[in-house]
């Protein structure tokens, strides 16, 4: 039993639905679609006979678009084959294969003209060949309710070479169709085509045109400060913003021109970049995400190019090895400009950073190539102030950091006087930049600070002082027992700071561990209690150059004193912006009580220093702190 071949057949308005509805994102595309089949067919009549002349003109009035040019044109058979069968397209294969119609024609899907249906209602085309001079002209006149009528013409209904089409608008599609409307169309997709196109209104002007050629970064410029003043205009028209500055994207072995323009303004790496992509001249798409590298966040850009593969849709680019190729090309394209800036131009270097260098952060984690470009001149809050690591690493090569801010502004102004390197890590991606920065500086020790690092620094008191306020120190150091804290005397600067409370990592896991082990049952008590180590303490370090922790060491009474101690522990604790413990918070209010009761209970003793406005016995007194009084 023979079975006998049937053909498929196209439901147009189903079509219709699918185009406007999957395939396109708008009806706009029409407008493309009819300027590309213009193009294309220009570009076959220049293949059979170089010195045909060439116009393309785009008129719109009346609820109708026209579109004239002065290309291959076709014959009747053609105009059955190609017309109404959708995949098929004059532009495919061929005796040159599909690679060389890609080089050659915008178009490769077959189903442009039909795609105009998304807002047209009838289509009426006028064509004549110029491969055979002696064929009659020909209309193809179709509707969306998926009829056709082909019939050959007079020869005087078009005695040139070429094609006319009208579209009649479709209920509901009137506003694709106003004049102004095409016009802003036609000049959004077409503005870089290759051959000359223009607009009429209908309304008896001059037909105005479309085309803006050759590309503004392609044009000559007497000064490079003028082209940049021209490329600026064209980012401002084209994006909306005026860029910090532009990176040219050309290469000539894949086949891509156009350039890159540095935003203003700090933005997201997670936002994904919309470039503006031209093929062969005719727009392509205006939100490319996938044209350069993620972390080219910082930049938005317009290119054209003859090789990379458009999708079905023509709305975006087919992601394949030759689009993965060039992505890489362009992103060394901008890691160069960034490498330039570097070696050259510092300044420009630092206005870019000064906008973007939260983002190239969060990239440069990730991308070991953006971090060792990169990483040198990322700016960082220091002890030292605002600087770049390379400028900080000249003066520290042990470089600290803590991880709270908070932590780095309670010992800035003590490191700064005293030597110590100590970096903020407390934003955003910059304790993960810190711990690779050894892997592109081996010379560099990178560690993070804790209490003991901090206290080596700092000067040590003079023995003598140390045993005559050992009754003190063990009076303070029983006092803060129960907050986990330990008490050491030294000597620093500012004078201003009476005591620093410093801690480390294993410190607080060490506090956290502890308050666990409080609130478990008997299992975890067992468990946690297993775990305990060794880990230092925090630290409570005094000031012996400040004159009130001097006072506070000669004080005789041993319960004041504690209150005192507190006091300072407390103060010390709300200075470094810690969270409080409820341990905390009830020392604080204990002292900041302690210290009322004191200062407001009359006995004799008080009565007696009423007279020293120190409350202490002038005895009691150091003879440094009468001189620094003095001062």
């Amino acid at each position: 039993m023979t079975s006998t071949p049937h053909s498929f057949q196209v439901d147009l308005r189903g079509l219709v639905d699918l185009l406007s509805h999957h395939l396109y994102s708008s009806p706009r595309v029409y407008v493309r679609e009819l300027l590309q089949n213009a193009v294309d067919a220009v570009t076959a009549r220049h293949a059979l006979d170089p010195e045909a002349a060439v116009h393309i003109r785009l008129s719109a009035s009346g609820g109708r678009v026209t579109i004239e040019d002065s290309g291959i044109g076709l014959t009747a058979d053609e105009a059955h084959s190609l017309l109404a069968t959708i995949g098929r397209s004059s532009k495919r294969g061929g005796e040159h294969g599909l690679e060389a119609t890609r080089r050659e024609f915008l178009g490769q899907f077959g189903i442009g003209l039909l795609a105009c249906f998304v807002v047209a209602r009838r289509i009426r085309v006028v064509t004549r060949s110029a491969r055979d001079p002696q064929a009659a002209p020909v209309e193809w006149l179709a509707s969306d309710d998926g009829s056709y009528t082909v019939r050959e013409l007079p020869h005087e209904a078009r005695p040139e070479a070429g094609t006319t089409v009208i579209l009649e608008a479709r209920p509901g599609a009137a506003e694709w169709t106003v004049p102004a409307k095409v016009e802003q169309l036609a000049r959004d997709y077409g503005s870089l085509l290759p051959y000359e196109i223009t607009f009429d209104d209908g309304e008896g002007g001059e037909p105005r045109p479309v085309t803006d050629r050759p590309a503004v970064w392609e044009r000559p410029f007497p000064t490079p400060a003028a082209r940049r003043a021209a490329l600026a205009g064209h980012c401002a028209a084209l994006f909306g913003f005026t860029p910090l500055d532009s990176i040219d994207l050309d290469l000539p072995v894949a086949g891509v021109r156009g350039v890159a323009y540095v935003l203003p303004d700090p933005t997201s790496p997670a936002h994904r970049a919309g470039h503006r992509v031209h093929l062969k001249g005719m727009l392509l798409t205006d939100r490319a995400d996938n044209l350069l590298p993620d972390w080219a966040f910082f930049v938005r850009a317009v290119i054209d190019t003859d090789t990379l593969r458009p999708t079905a849709s023509r709305e975006n680019l087919y992601d394949d090895e030759t689009l993965a190729a060039v992505r890489d090309a362009l992103g060394a394209r901008v890691r160069g400009w960034l490498a330039e800036l570097a070696a050259s131009d510092p300044e420009r270097l630092a206005a870019f950073l000064s906008v973007h260098h939260l983002g190239v952060k969060s990239m440069a984690r990730h991308d070991p190539e953006l971090l060792g470009l990169m990483l040198p001149w990322l700016p960082f809050e220091t002890s030292a102030g605002s600087m770049n690591l390379q400028e900080f690493a000249a003066a520290h090569p042990d470089i600290h950091f803590t991880r709270t801010v908070e932590e780095f502004r309670q010992i800035a102004p003590i490191a700064a006087a005293h030597g110590l390197g100590v970096i903020n890590a407390g934003y955003t991606y910059d304790a993960d930049l810190l711990a690779l920065l050894p892997s592109v500086r081996p010379d560099l020790k990178v560690t993070e600070l804790d209490a003991g690092a901090v206290t080596e620094r700092l000067d040590p008191v003079p023995t003598t002082d140390e045993l005559r306020l050992a009754p003190f120190l063990a009076t303070a150091r029983t006092r803060l027992e129960a907050q986990g804290c330990d008490v050491v005397l030294r000597a620093f600067q500012p004078v201003s700071v009476p005591a620093l409370y410093l801690d480390d990592r294993q410190a607080r896991q060490e506090r956290d561990r502890s308050a666990a082990l409080e609130s478990a049952d008997s299992l975890w008590t067992g468990i946690l209690g297993a775990l305990r180590g060794s880990a230092p303490r925090a630290r409570l370090v005094l000031n012996h150059n400040n004159p009130l922790i001097r006072r506070i060491s000669a004080l005789q009474d041993e319960a004041l004193t504690g209150t005192a101690v507190e006091s300072l522990y407390g103060q010390a604790l709300l200075m470094s912006q810690r969270p409080l413990r409820p341990a905390d918070s009830s020392l604080l209010n204990r002292a900041f009580l302690g210290l009322l009761e004191w200062a407001t209970h009359a006995n004799p003793q008080t009565d007696a220093r009423d007279a020293d406005p120190r409350g202490t016995d002038p005895r009691d007194i150091d003879p440094r702190d009468a001189q620094e009084d003095q001062k």
